[in-house]
């Protein structure tokens, strides 16, 4: 095809949540394409957030790693390969298959996932393979296990729009599932009737859609539920015959349950919120409980898992059109991991590794020579090991620990110090990747082949519809080809990904079918003999499918009380609510993501427009606490936990409880000057999944006082050298930056010449220092300083980099920091999708619109995505509320 020419449509997966949204790419022929829902893929029917909206934008080469590098030289991959294989070899040959490990990540294809699990828990003979996806779901995956007997999700998304009541439970799914948060609101609007429910320690934008909002203590959701449990067997709300008939443990879980003066003096709720909670919940015979990461990451995440089944296994909503638990998984594939074994305690085909029949099936289907027995160390574990030397050889593959594990600045440390690091990633640049003896160049989305299962079973297809760059490859075909150098040829000897997917499918239904008592909930069996041209045109799909393919079946479990337990019966789990220790000398720090920004930016800060919602780290803060501390809005501070710092611009928001704050995880060394906050994050675990707890750090915060505050636009990154703060992120035409120095500048003109050059002004007096310079009519930087709050109106500086500065006037323009009356400021950026800024927001209520809709229809904002339309209504709250006064 020449350069340039158009391609046909390629119909694909999204590669960001676990919500799993089909998309169409249309090619460019220029290494680009245009990208938009697909209204035909039932996870989302033609919706996108605005991450995925911005897909096309994040498809540059710029920062690629193309080419594979060993100690820093480029070298072939034969050389690499060889390395790899002779290092991990002699490194097992020496000290055991225990002394080295795999990590991996949930945006890594079904068919890496499988490739992986097989070369380390059936070849090399030790289960030390664990995956990003330990940090997201694990303790969903425990909680299934021990209700379930299996890591099944019970049921469908269409379950959401059956539902009368919906329960959000530690989830912000407006900006971290925001597809699945417009098919709620679009039910509730065709259904008013419909019930949301948010329990959630912050008042997070996903509140604007709830009727009632549990501002509970943080990790006191198992005493919620436990005192629901009660309540629905006090007022005869059980299912007496679903429980007695198929399931057990129902008294010894019912002992454990709270009266509601115990629940509220637990959640710090008052008793009749508490029964108004209870009284919806037990008389609404649909609904559905949504969980996510507000459950999951928690020192006791599997027992409150199993706190919230333990309420659908006695009222018997599971597995019913409208009705069951519902958890919303993090990443694009972390149930494809969970699926291929990808879990260290875990085998493929949702198979379990203590169980020794399962491991004789799996060993006799991949032919394994050195099946591992037991179960391997988990992601924080493995990384004390790689610390103290039990590990001395790892293999991290799509994923940046360094930043988004718990304790990164240790983990960090270990990976710096491990004898032998291989490292395999799509970009050049990564705190992770800086410490790799060997740097082996991945595909991206977009250029890789396979599939990912989303958070209701649904299979589908990531198609490549860009050519590889450089010497980009498959990350399968990475472990595949050090299997063979290992000496496995046979058993890794694949041509593509339809032959590693048809292996794996036909694992699913090996025996699966000869004893039905023991039935195993995934067979593939339907697709296990799939052909290379049937692998391309795969439709989506929800699993199981057994004998006869029906990509448009919907399946549920356990609605006929048939569970994967030996005795076949659901079990209670009884869990008590743990004892909650507060110092109160300390905040506590909850992390998370926020709308427009995607684990540790390596792909969204490509995308100009959804670096404009936020663009620097922040803390936010309850009023009264940052008036206890002495900060407001817009000032640092540094919060500080265990030896580390991390510095961060002040959002002072009733939103957050009095002692908590909340701050973002997804800042790097890339792009923040310490920022990482996992590093403040201690290591501890949920004891059953051995997943982190990242929502309960305590720190402590103080002011940050520095002598100036700066803020920049160029063309080039800004040197920061010297700079006490800084946070940069891409903008369209170069570089956005804030700053601040701890010490005023000797000479203030002399350093603004040096960040900027060209022409200089000042205003000793005031405080008030700036330069710009000028390439023809081009603007090649411009650098505001000030003692004092900076006033420089950003975004009018960030258009500025594309603007034309034909004559003096506009060129000392600049320097004065806001825009000319004939170009207002459009405020700081609400719409990424739109480009729509709070000011003109605020403008079209004025001007008469006091509706969302009304709001966008007058300026667009909101009328992509939607995801901003909770900030569009707080805008309009807060414009009606001033023309009131």
């Amino acid at each position: 095809m020449s350069e340039g020419a158009e391609q046909a449509s390629i119909r694909t997966t999204c590669p960001y949540c676990g919500v799993g949204c089909g998309v169409i790419a249309h090619p460019d022929g220029k290494g680009g394409a245009a990208i938009v829902g697909d209204d035909e893929h039932p996870a989302n029917f033609g919706r996108l957030c605005s991450k995925g909206s911005a897909l096309g934008e994040t498809l540059g080469l710029d920062d690629r790693l193309l080419y594979p590098e060993v100690n820093g030289e480029r070298t072939s991959w034969d050389n690499a390969l060889d390395l790899v294989a002779e290092r991990f070899s002699s490194t097992i040959a020496q000290h055991g298959p225990d002394s080295v490990a795999f990590y991996v990540s949930g945006q890594i294809l079904t068919e890496d996932y499988y490739v992986a699990n097989k070369l380390m828990k059936g070849f090399i003979g030790s289960a030390n393979i664990d995956t990003n996806s330990r940090l997201c779901m694990a303790s969903s995956v425990a909680g299934h296990r021990r209700a379930f007997g299996t890591d099944t999700v019970p049921g469908c998304y269409e379950d959401l729009e059956l539902a009368d009541v919906i329960v959000l439970v530690g989830s912000n799914m407006l900006w971290c599932h925001p597809v699945l948060y417009q098919r709620i609101a679009a039910a509730k609007a065709e259904r008013p009737e419909m019930r949301v429910v948010l329990v959630d320690p912050r008042r997070t934008k996903t509140a604007d859609l709830a009727d009632m909002h549990l501002a509970l203590a943080p990790d006191s959701d198992t005493a919620l539920f436990n005192g629901l449990l009660k309540y629905l067997a006090d007022n005869g709300r059980v299912d007496k015959a679903y429980i007695d008939q198929h399931t057990t443990g129902f008294d010894a879980a019912l002992a454990e349950g709270l009266d509601r003066q115990s629940v509220s003096q637990a959640t710090g709720l008052p008793p009749s919120q508490i029964e108004e909670f209870f009284a919806l919940w037990s008389g609404t015979a649909k609904v559905v409980t949504c969980y996510s990461q507000g459950v999951n990451q928690s020192f006791a995440g599997t027992d409150k898992v199993n706190a919230i089944l333990n309420c659908h296994l006695a009222t018997g909503r599971i597995g019913k059109p409208g009705c069951g638990p519902l958890s919303l998984t993090g990443q694009p594939n972390a149930m494809g991991g969970r699926e291929t074994g990808g879990l260290a305690n875990m085998l493929a085909g949702h198979m379990d590794l203590e169980n020794p029949e399962h491991r004789d099936r799996v060993a006799r289907y991949w032919h394994a020579p050195n099946l591992v027995e037991g179960a391997g160390l988990k992601a924080v574990d493995m990384f004390q090991a790689v610390g103290d030397g039990r590990i001395k050889a790892i293999w991290i593959m799509g994923t940046n620990p360094a930043v988004s594990m718990p304790d990164a600045g240790a983990v960090e440390a270990a990976i710096a110090a491990c004898p032998f690091v291989v490292v395999s990633d799509v970009v050049s640049e990564t705190d992770t990747l800086r410490h790799a003896h060997v740097k082996l160049p991945a595909l991206a989305w977009g250029e890789k082949d396979g599939t990912v299962t989303n958070s209701e079973r649904r299979i589908s297809r990531q198609r490549g519809f860009l050519p590889a760059p450089g010497e980009a490859k498959a990350d399968w075909w990475q472990f595949a080809q050090v299997g063979q150098r290992m000496g496995f040829a046979d058993a890794f000897d694949w041509a593509n990904a339809a032959e590693v997917f048809a292996e794996y499918a036909g694992l699913t239904a090996f025996e699966n079918e000869d004893r039905p008592d023991a039935r195993r909930d995934l067979h593939l069996g339907a697709v296990s003999e799939i052909t290379h041209a049937e692998y391309d045109a795969l439709p989506t799909f929800q699993w199981p499918q057994r004998d006869r393919f029906d990509p448009q079946k919907q399946t549920r479990f356990f609605a006929n009380g048939q569970f994967y337990t030996p005795n076949k019966r659901g079990r209670f789990v009884a869990v008590k609510q743990p004892e909650l220790v507060q110092d109160n000398r300390l905040f506590r720090l909850n992390t998370g993501r926020i709308r427009d920004q995607w684990h540790t930016m390596t792909r969204t800060t490509k995308s100009v427009r959804l670096n404009a919602h936020l663009a620097e780290p922040y803390c936010e803060i309850n009023p009264k606490d940052a008036a206890t501390i002495g900060v407001s809005d817009a000032d640092l501070v540094r919060v500080e936990a265990r030896g580390h710092a991390v510095l961060a611009r002040v959002l002072v928001s009733e939103d957050t409880s009095v002692g908590e704050v909340f701050m973002p995880m997804h800042w790097n060394d890339q792009f923040a000057s310490a920022a990482r906050v996992d590093k403040l994050v201690p290591p501890i675990t949920d004891p059953v999944s051995g997943q982190p707890a990242l929502k309960s750090a305590p720190v402590s915060i103080t002011k940050a006082v520095m002598a100036c505050h700066g803020f920049a636009v160029s063309q080039e990154r800004l040197p920061t050298d010297g700079l006490a703060y800084w946070a940069t992120t891409p903008i369209e035409g170069g570089w956005r930056t804030e700053f601040a120095l701890a010490e005023e500048p000797a000479s203030p003109d002399d350093f603004i010449s040096h960040l900027a050059g060209g022409l200089v002004a000042n205003d000793h007096s005031r405080g008030f220092w700036r330069g710009a310079e000028f390439d023809r009519q081009s603007l090649r930087s411009a650098v505001w300083l000030s003692r004092g709050p900076l006033e420089v109106s950003r975004n009018w500086a960030v258009s500025l980099m594309n603007a034309d500065f034909e004559d003096t006037q506009s060129r000392w323009r600049v320097l004065a920091g806001r825009p000319a009356a004939d170009a207002p400021d459009v405020g700081a950026i609400i719409c990424s999708c739109m480009g729509v800024g709070s000011i003109q927001i605020a403008d079209a209520v004025t001007d008469g619109a006091f509706t969302v809709d009304a709001v966008g229809h007058a300026c667009g904002a909101g009328t992509n995505c939607g995801s901003c339309r909770s900030e569009i209504a707080e805008i309009i709250g807060a414009n009606q509320l001033i023309a009131a006064e």
